[in-house]
């Protein structure tokens, strides 16, 4: 087993994805019979990483129900309920105490859909991060802009992130897949929600995050359509 702990983000209410998640919470929803959040579980543990952390907030108790302590999977599901959803930053704060890495830990958001994601590769990135003399802060993985973002959210070049063009950079999406160190959340208090983009923004204007191009299937399924059209795809 790998010693690294994986987080998966499912605290979101899911609007835009109403009225399917009026009574299911969004990584609960199906595709090709199996949630979006066991699709993770299972390449978790087949990549090796035995325990996972999961945050929950809307209909968090199905979440629970329906996962268990991870023995169907292979792994060890820890979670960390949030009364009122934290926002990504203030939800992995929360949650560290429950993922207790020694320096580094993986997040990976609930809601996306990419089956074929290389994670035993991205992990075994740890070493080199670990020996860089200014250690990044996160090392992100980044795609392709999609339809519904075309403005992308970041720019990378020769495994730089950048808030700002530079010659060769590529302007890429944010998949909601990264490798993260804890001294990044250390100044946030647990329990109060922060976004994660500002925490990201201040490391990367101290050259402190890093990140690579992923050119595989992946999809955020942030609508009912596009839930319909994996599913389509995949029948």
């Amino acid at each position: 087993m790998n010693a690294i702990s994986c987080l998966l983000l499912a605290a979101g209410r899911g609007e835009r994805m109403r009225p399917l998640t009026d009574d299911t919470p969004k990584p609960l929803l199906e595709i090709k019979n199996q949630s979006l959040l066991a699709w993770h579980l299972n390449a978790l543990s087949q990549a090796g990483i035995g325990q996972v952390v999961i945050n929950h907030a809307w209909l968090g108790q199905k979440i629970e129900d329906a996962l268990g302590n991870g023995n169907q999977f292979g792994l060890k599901i820890s979670y960390s309920p949030e009364i009122h959803a934290l926002e990504t930053a203030g939800g992995i704060r929360q949650a560290l105490p429950l993922l207790n890495p020694s320096d580094y830990f993986l997040v990976m958001n609930g809601d996306i859909f990419c089956p074929d994601f290389p994670i035993r590769r991205l992990v075994n990135q740890l070493e080199q991060l670990r020996k860089l003399p200014k250690q990044p802060l996160a090392h992100l993985v980044m795609v392709p802009n999609p339809a519904q973002h075309l403005e992308g959210d970041f720019y990378l070049a020769d495994h730089q992130v950048s808030d700002t063009p530079t010659e060769g950079a590529e302007r890429l999406t944010f998949s909601g897949i990264g490798l993260y160190h804890r001294d990044l959340f250390k100044d946030l208090e647990i329990g109060i929600p922060a976004k994660l983009a500002p925490l990201l923004r201040e490391a990367i204007s101290k050259n402190r995050v890093s990140g690579e191009k992923y050119t595989g299937p992946w999809h955020d399924v942030g609508t009912p359509q596009r839930l319909r059209e994996l599913n389509a795809v995949n029948e």
